[in-house]
């Protein structure tokens, strides 16, 4: 049976055939769908979410000791969160296979950094894999099992955007039903005191011998010789970008398992052309190792060192030209930047916030992100996820010490951040009896990456009903005896908590609940916000005067016509959350549900 799927759809297709029985992850693009994907599989596999990549990988690991086939998939900076446990379990080795995917972003399409997640693998001293298509996405995982299995290690399998997201054809298999492995009591090898860990390590070392074997004699890596002025050593998309580029006109080596690096088989397939290109995103990973073992190579110094390398990037660079395109009026083109949705329940608190003098907003990982941009200008920081609170607590901490301080620092993060790691920080500012506001804007879903399940929905992955992390509850456990609900879409409420955390010495956190405007509601959600999203708003065009201090709620629904310079809203986008009927100054604007008390 053959399908068109795309490199996500196909490595959980993978997943299935390869025995798979337990898969963990937090969501995060371009990773997201592997999971989802998975979960499918209901009958044979165990899906989960966990609140963090930590969480996830350790999960995993678990499964793995316990003597199934597991996996656990992230987004590239999620390794940074579960490198704790990868490093160690790169020292206790596996008894049911065991593979960690990470999904790198090259080009930052949705991320806060770029980063090279092949290292990690270097790092750990651990097998990495590469594919290269959605076949290879799916074949390949089955054979990173094995090798899991067959070398007693974790392997890294490494991806990219474009092949998470591209879709090619995949000729599907029934599942190879592996089963549950014996556990034996090992703690010479598993419990990583530093007596066994040291024993461990020369295990580690053989073990990358075995591997840098195995890499230099696998079907993974292979080359194929065409015209020999030109040869091209490239790994996952890259391959793929390259015979786009070049075709038959240049020799491939073409490298499927990365770490160890094959270099006998690189210096054979040197000898056998004039010059070569290395090829690949990111870091120089490839390239280093080639020259570091006395293989001549272009590679970072004529190709770009960040980005994605896509055929018109490397056309440019090794040609100085890219192929014809259309021409067109650039200054015709209008500027789109991302924004909060119609009705989002993020726009009536930043609106409010953004309005505050004398504040530093410490930001953090979601679609409540983009409360940093026009008109709110609600933000001023983003490092990572669970960020905003403990950066937030520590900016307070420094203004503290000024004489004359009048700066208040607000931390924000959504619900399922605030699950991820929000929760630490808020620890560490109980602790330390930090005076910051910390607003945890709950919209009951995991919103930014398209609507996953977290601790605080009431559901899990698989669509069981299970327990609802209260997120009050959870606060008030921290330590935190200040705390409000509150509706955001209520600019009065929002006012009033805002003013009511800003006089107090002690932390606080205000809790936003309300439902995203994109959720699929749930019977829960309907009785709670007495079935949202249901009206629309309206606007009298003989009260309305033009001042557009509506259109400052930064509202995609409402747009101004300089004719009659009135404003208007779009019947199709506004679901009726009736900020903007509360900002309009002569009342022009009407929406039932905010007269009725419900907003």
């Amino acid at each position: 049976m053959k399908q068109l799927m795309t490199g996500n759809e196909a490595i959980a297709r993978g997943a299935y055939e390869a025995g798979v029985k337990y898969a963990c992850a937090y969501p995060g693009t371009p990773s997201t769908e592997i999971l989802e994907n998975v979960a499918l599989y209901k009958d044979d596999i165990v899906a989960e979410w966990a609140p963090n990549e930590k969480v996830a990988l350790e999960a995993a690991i678990g499964g793995s000791l316990a003597g199934a086939r597991t996996m656990a998939s992230m987004k590239h900076v999620g390794i940074n969160v579960a490198a704790d446990p990868l490093f160690t379990f790169a020292y206790t080795g596996v008894n049911g296979g065991m593979v960690l995917i990470s999904a790198d972003e090259p080009g930052m399409h949705s991320s806060q950094n770029e980063q090279d997640n092949r290292n990690y693998a270097k790092f750990a001293k651990i097998a990495l894999l590469e594919p290269s298509t959605s076949q290879e996405a799916k074949e390949m995982l089955k054979e990173a099992f094995e090798i899991s299995e067959k070398f007693d290690t974790p392997v890294l399998y490494r991806l990219t955007t474009r092949l998470c997201h591209s879709k090619g054809i995949v000729e599907c298999f029934d599942r190879k039903e592996v089963g549950i492995k014996d556990y034996i009591k090992n703690p010479q090898k598993n419990l990583t005191v530093p007596a066994h860990a040291r024993v461990r390590r020369v295990a580690v070392e053989e073990r990358l011998k075995e591997l840098e074997e195995f890499s230099n004699s696998t079907p993974l890596n292979y080359y194929e010789i065409n015209d020999t002025k030109i040869g091209i050593v490239a790994s996952g998309m890259c391959h793929t970008y390259a015979q786009e580029v070049f075709g038959k006109d240049a020799s491939y080596m073409k490298l499927g398992f990365t770490n160890p690096m094959p270099i006998e088989k690189i210096k054979e397939f040197s000898s056998k052309v004039d010059k070569i290109y290395v090829i690949e995103e990111n870091d120089p990973f490839i390239e280093e190792q080639m020259k570091a073992n006395g293989i001549e190579c272009f590679g970072k110094d004529i190709l770009p060192v960040y980005g994605e390398m896509t055929p018109d990037v490397i056309r440019k660079a090794i040609y100085g030209k890219t192929n014809p395109t259309i021409d067109f009026n650039e200054d015709l083109v209008v500027p789109r930047p991302p924004g909060l949705c119609a009705g989002c329940p993020h726009r009536g608190f930043f609106y409010e916030l953004g309005k505050r003098k004398n504040v530093m907003v410490t930001g953090d990982i979601g679609c409540y992100t983009l409360g940093f941009a026009p008109p709110y200008n609600a933000m001023d920081t983003v490092i990572c996820m669970g960020a905003s609170l403990s950066t937030g607590h520590g900016a307070q901490r420094v203004f503290n010490m000024k004489q004359d301080n009048d700066m208040k620092v607000v931390g924000v993060l959504g619900d399922s951040t605030f699950f991820h790691t929000g929760v630490n920080s808020l620890l560490d500012i109980a602790y330390n009896k930090g005076n910051c506001v910390s607003v945890i804007l709950d919209n009951r879903i995991t919103g930014m990456t398209g609507h996953q399940q977290n601790p605080g929905t009431g559901y899990t992955l698989q669509g069981e009903i299970t327990n609802e992390v209260n997120i009050e509850e959870l606060v008030r456990a921290c330590g935190i005896k200040n705390v409000r609900n509150i509706d955001p879409n209520n600019l009065k409420e929002v006012n009033e908590t805002l003013d009511w955390a800003f006089n107090l010495e002690e932390p606080s956190v205000i809790i936003t609940r309300w439902p995203c405007v994109l959720k699929k509601f749930s019977k829960e959600d309907i009785e709670e916000f007495n079935n949202p999203f249901t009206s629309k708003c309206t606007v009298d065009h003989d009260d309305c005067i033009g001042c557009k201090i509506c259109m400052k709620t930064g509202c995609p629904a409402i747009s101004f016509t300089k004719e009659t310079k009135k404003v208007n809203i779009d019947p199709n986008q506004c679901v009726g959350c009736g900020v903007c009927s509360q900002v309009c100054p002569k009342e022009a604007i009407s929406n039932n549900s905010v007269s009725k008390g419900v907003m």
